[in-house]
């Protein structure tokens, strides 16, 4: 499975800061992968947060993510926690 649009959401927006939400049935290193979220790039910039909640169909995982780059349509996901 690939990055699903339906499964990001916003939970807050504020001052050009953007704290998303982001879920899936894969493993939380599907979501690590480079490129993961590259077609999420016109949406997500430097500087917003990630939660995800992974591996929902089995044991789930949550985790944060700042986005560190995004740039040409590549985005860099940095782990926090």
């Amino acid at each position: 499975m690939a990055y699903q649009a339906k499964n990001l959401s916003v939970l807050t927006y504020a001052n050009g800061f953007t704290h998303w939400h982001y879920t899936t049935t894969e493993a939380n290193t599907a979501v690590e992968a480079a490129g993961y979220f590259n077609p999420a790039s016109d949406m997500v910039r430097s500087g917003d947060l990630v939660v995800t909640n992974t591996s929902t169909g089995t044991t789930p995982v949550g985790n944060f993510y700042l986005v560190a780059t995004n740039s040409g349509g590549a985005v860099g996901l940095t782990k926090l926690v």
